[in-house]
């Protein structure tokens, strides 16, 4: 297996690179517009196919570069079905397995962040790997205060969805604030603050007192990927 992890400063996402280095085969996760020829200069460097451009929700912080990477590579965009975008190639559903050559991601519907929020799992050789997007992060996990969030959904995804993985399973967020740049479940689930409550009810308290500002490129970033990175 190929794996990159790249990282924007400007929304600090973090975008990930997968590939199958026998078929020469990749996915891209969570990719920004601004870097799209690093994109492509990093496929043609390590001589790969770039097969999927996969996003883990509609995001509200940086336009993703899908729209310009399909243009360019012929590759596949994947968005979740309950997402509003008119241009994806098409919508993914819970406990569907894409594959990567000989790599198998299977998408799982995780809620909560906003109502199109998917994370991504592979195992390759024992090792369990979780790509949480914005569900879960390291030390936090993704508001829920728009685009169709829920808190207690949130909650679901966070204790029965992701964190039933193994304790040494990799987690890799969609965004860090602080340098950090992989996690475990046991760590998450020890250290966490956020998961650190005895009820969902505790749970949800704790999100609906957040108060934060709205993404400052909210408006422009969400239609726009709806509309695949065009303005």
């Amino acid at each position: 297996m190929i794996f990159k992890q790249l990282f924007d400063e400007e929304s600090s996402t973090y975008t990930y690179l997968i590939a199958d280095e026998k078929s020469g085969k990749a996915v891209l996760i969570d990719t920004v517009k601004e870097h799209t020829a690093e994109y492509i200069e990093l496929l043609n460097s390590l001589d790969l196919k770039l097969e999927y451009v996969l996003d883990t929700h509609t995001h509200a912080d940086h336009i993703s570069a899908n729209g310009e990477l399909r243009d360019l590579t012929g590759c596949t965009t994947l968005l979740g079905e309950q997402s509003a975008s008119v241009c994806i190639d098409r919508g993914i559903a819970d406990q569907e397995v894409i594959s990567i050559g000989d790599i198998e991601l299977q998408m799982l519907h995780t809620p909560g962040h906003t109502s199109d929020s998917y994370s991504f799992h592979m195992e390759i050789e024992g090792q369990h790997y979780l790509f949480t997007g914005d569900t879960l992060l390291i030390n936090g996990s993704g508001r829920t205060d728009f685009q169709n969030g829920s808190a207690h959904q949130q909650y679901d995804s966070i204790f029965n969805k992701l964190l039933v993985y193994p304790e040494d399973t990799l987690i890799y967020p969609g965004h860090d604030y602080n340098g950090e740049t992989q996690s475990t479940v046991g760590k998450e689930k020890r250290e966490n603050p956020r998961l650190q409550v005895s009820s969902e009810s505790e749970y949800v308290e704790i999100m609906h007192n957040l108060k934060l500002p709205n993404p400052k490129l909210m408006d422009i970033a969400v239609p726009a990927n709806e509309r695949c990175g065009s303005s």
